[in-house]
């Protein structure tokens, strides 16, 4: 029971479910074995990590354990348990997206993985999702583990009063104590070769920590000084998207050409200072060149001001543009992959400001899936209208307005 010390137990809640399984992947006859559950705050030290995973070893192939992904701890748990065959109950949200994941695919091919994909009910009330999941599998669950719990969070209220629950960081208070990297801190070759191998073979932190004796903390920042993060990946691969299907640069006939692409290299979170500048300059023809940063998502940020067009990112940019006398324009990809998005906007650095002050929409600035040097030629003025509160669009004449800094007219590639 989750009581011990500073854990003091609460009234338990009365819960109403309010998701539903969608979709079901893998072994069903999983769901009828005894399920433990594995929950673990968001903010997990790494000193609790050899607790944890001692726990996991521990286990056998006739348990079966329920994880979620969401965290990076979650994550570890449940790569740690596909490596160590114990059969695994994965829960997901609205959809499954880890299909290339070597572990999961050889669990699914053997018959020891589940995963469940679950979707609010909206027609029974509100509440945060992630809240509502952890219900929902908390009732599904016959035995939960908690590697840790924030006092805080939202976890230890959820558990609190329940007699099925047991607290990990109880079992062996010594094994926290702060994790020391025994080796020379420079890594070498051969570790370096043998991180990458089991990296890529998805096998999860704890087995390279078993194989190389280093630290988790040591391990974590080596992966992430020498590979890629997801979700750089997806933005490599939407800028590969930009300059050889959108811009096609390079096939014959184009006359456009890649001048500069930075890179997103970097070691121990130190990065060049080029980082920060758009992602391409493209020579459109002997004379004019453009800036392009590209981002690709999901589905559209609901705050463009907190994403995609942040504060310090356009006064960086509008420096740089003043600076380098180049305009710079955001190719914008959203939905489908970043190979194959299902949407795509070309946003002029002079449109952002009325973009976020809702004077016009970024809808206006859909574009094809092809642009050519005439999509980045200045053809209109856009003016606004205090009487109206309207903005006017007007056809620019010639390109002394445009250079006209004190002029009321902000010009607009579109």
């Amino acid at each position: 029971m989750l009581s011990e010390n500073n854990y003091v137990p609460l009234k338990p809640k009365i819960i109403t479910l309010q998701m539903r399984i969608i979709n079901k992947i893998g072994n069903e006859q999983l769901l009828e074995r005894e399920k433990t559950l594995f929950l673990c705050s968001k903010h997990t030290s790494y000193n609790i990590y050899p607790i944890i995973f001692d726990w996991v070893e521990n286990l056998y192939e006739t348990d079966c354990v329920m994880c979620f992904k969401t965290t990076e701890m979650e994550f570890e748990v449940m790569t740690s348990l596909l490596v160590h065959k114990v059969p695994t109950i994965l829960v997901v949200m609205k959809r499954f997206t880890d299909m290339y994941n070597l572990q999961i695919e050889m669990a699914l091919k053997e018959g020891r993985m589940l995963i469940l994909v679950l979707e609010r009910d909206e027609l029974h009330g509100a509440g945060l999702t992630s809240r509502l999941r952890n219900e929902f599998v908390v009732n599904m669950a016959d035995n939960i583990i908690c590697g840790y719990v924030n006092p805080n969070g939202s976890v230890f209220s959820l558990l609190a009063g329940r007699k099925n629950v047991e607290l990990l960081l109880n079992r062996d208070a010594r094994m926290a104590a702060e994790e020391l990297d025994k080796k020379n801190s420079r890594w070498t070759v051969g570790e370096d070769k043998t991180l990458l191998r089991m990296f890529y073979e998805d096998l999860g932190v704890h087995e390279i920590h078993k194989r190389l004796r280093r630290s988790y903390l040591s391990i974590k920042n080596r992966i992430s000084s020498i590979t890629l993060p997801e979700q750089l990946l997806k933005g490599r691969e939407f800028e590969d998207f930009v300059l050889t299907e959108l811009l096609g640069i390079g096939s014959n006939g184009n006359t456009m050409k890649l001048l500069e692409w930075r890179g997103d290299k970097s070691i121990a979170g130190v990065f060049p200072e080029s980082n920060r500048y758009p992602d391409f300059v493209i020579s459109l023809d002997h004379r004019k060149k453009v800036a392009l940063e590209c981002k690709w998502r999901n589905k559209l940020p609901a705050s463009l001001k907190n994403d995609v067009f942040s504060p310090e990112r356009i006064e960086l940019f509008k420096s740089y543009s003043d600076e380098n006398s180049i305009s710079i324009w955001f190719i914008i990809g959203v939905g489908g992959e970043p190979s194959a998005p299902e949407l795509l906007y070309q946003v002029p650095l002079s449109a952002v400001d009325y973009i976020l002050s809702k004077k016009q929409t970024i809808i206006e600035f859909l574009c094809n899936d092809c642009l050519t040097i005439d999509d980045f030629v200045i053809k209109y003025a856009y003016r606004y209208d205090e009487e109206s509160g309207n903005i006017v669009k007007e056809p620019l004449m010639t390109n002394k307005r445009r250079r006209t800094s004190k002029s009321k007219y902000a010009s607009i590639d579109n």
